[in-house]
């Protein structure tokens, strides 16, 4: 799920952080979680469900009772289609979402926290999460069978490190994709066991930027992985999606698949111009 701070919030829906506040105390709404360090964090989703209420000339109170409302029938719609194990009303309740929301914002605002419940509530062992989780997996592939050709020079190795089709993380990493490809940049997706060959493959796509995502890896595996790539095609970005930093290996990217889409794009274009001011100078 993608949180926002207190300026980005206020910012998107075009008001003062202290008004933002204000709201908070009179409706309840949006609700923002607080970090460990005390601070704000607003649902991107919340967010934009009031921004897209006040947009449409509703008052404050109805925009808030609009909003909640939205969030609640979509999320709802898909959570009760997966519970039912009904693939084709899953598939219905995920194309209600396309109707209001992007591809990107209906993974993030109604998909994933919907899947999050159902493995928070009904268990990862249990048979829900197995046919949610294997629903989830079906459609961000055909997500991505529909995303458009590459259009930019940016190309990531994306090594999948989770455990299963069952892990979580792995929904999450299929999410990224999906949003990688979206955005027009070149993804090779690799499970982290395929090791044999490595240099070959890396050598023909060239990649800006390699993401290690899941938590199934361990700092012998990074350092192995580290290694390849740089004997093949010389130092490259290491990044870590879904897993906490391990030692000195990789930087750690956000949990949600927009923002670390977005942070993958800022290595790429870092680590190209320090590779042209390094061959200029």
């Amino acid at each position: 799920m993608r949180y926002l701070k207190t300026t980005e919030a206020a910012a998107l829906l075009d008001v003062g952080p202290s008004t933002l506040r204000a709201w908070e105390q009179r409706f309840g709404f949006p609700n923002p979680q607080r970090s460990a360090g005390g601070h704000r964090a607003y649902t991107h989703g919340e967010i934009a469900a009031l921004r897209a209420a006040l947009e449409q000339g509703h008052s404050l109170s109805a925009a808030v009772a609009y909003a909640r409302a939205a969030l609640v029938a979509d999320t709802g719609s898909l959570l009760s289609a997966l519970l039912a194990y009904d693939h084709e009303r899953a598939d219905r309740a995920i194309e209600t979402t396309l109707a209001l929301r992007s591809v990107e914002r209906s993974v993030e605002e109604v998909l994933l926290p919907a899947l999050e419940r159902i493995a928070g509530e009904m268990g990862a062992d249990s048979a829900a999460w197995a046919f949610s989780a294997l629903w989830a997996a079906d459609w961000l592939r055909r997500a991505r069978r529909l995303a458009p050709p590459p259009v930019g020079h940016t190309s990531i190795m994306l090594v999948n490190a989770s455990h299963d089709e069952l892990d979580l993380d792995a929904i999450y990493i299929r999410a990224l994709q999906v949003f990688c490809l979206r955005a027009g940049i070149k993804v090779q997706i690799l499970s982290v066991r395929a090791m044999t060959g490595i240099g070959d493959i890396a050598s023909v796509h060239r990649p800006d930027v390699i993401v290690l995502a899941g938590k199934k890896i361990d700092e012998t595996t990074l350092a192995r992985w580290t290694y390849a790539i740089e004997r093949s095609i010389g130092p490259r970005p290491l990044t870590l999606y879904r897993h906490a930093r391990l030692g000195t290996y990789g930087t750690a990217l956000p949990p949600a698949p927009g923002d670390a889409q977005v942070r993958l794009l800022e290595h790429a274009h870092a680590d190209r111009h320090e590779n042209i001011r390094r061959l200029a100078s």
